[in-house]
């Protein structure tokens, strides 16, 4: 059973850094893409970047140049953010697309969410 859990949120004044990690475990035979999602109180779920198993990374055009999603060490994904705007504020889900099996449809795996608070 493959589990993703976030970690790394928290509270911060705006211009602060935060990092995000997401641990991936369990068996899951292939990984097309990472992704970290956000959602703010009263709106819905939106993609702010992901990382795909070739390297091509993708940005929102609200992030761009302030976050940077990464690959770590065993199955370790990142999400650095700097320079954070009270627009920042949100749930971040870590999300992976792959397959557990090599016959398994390709499926969305999330993990609970972590929450950044950008606030003076």
């Amino acid at each position: 059973q493959v589990q993703l859990v976030e970690s790394g949120g928290g509270l911060v004044q705006p211009g602060g850094s935060l990092r995000l990690s997401c641990a991936v475990s369990g068996s899951i035979f292939s990984i097309y893409a990472v992704g970290w999602y956000r959602q703010a109180p009263g709106k819905e779920r939106e993609l702010v970047a992901n990382i795909t198993e070739g390297g091509r990374t993708n940005y929102i055009d609200s992030v761009k140049g302030r976050f940077t999603i990464s690959r770590g060490a065993k199955n370790t994904k990142y999400l650095e953010m700097n320079d954070l705007k009270p627009e920042d504020t949100a749930v971040y889900y870590c999300n992976v697309e792959g397959k557990a099996t090599m016959t398994s449809p390709v499926y969305f795996y999330w993990g609970q969410g972590t929450q950044v608070t950008v606030s003076s």
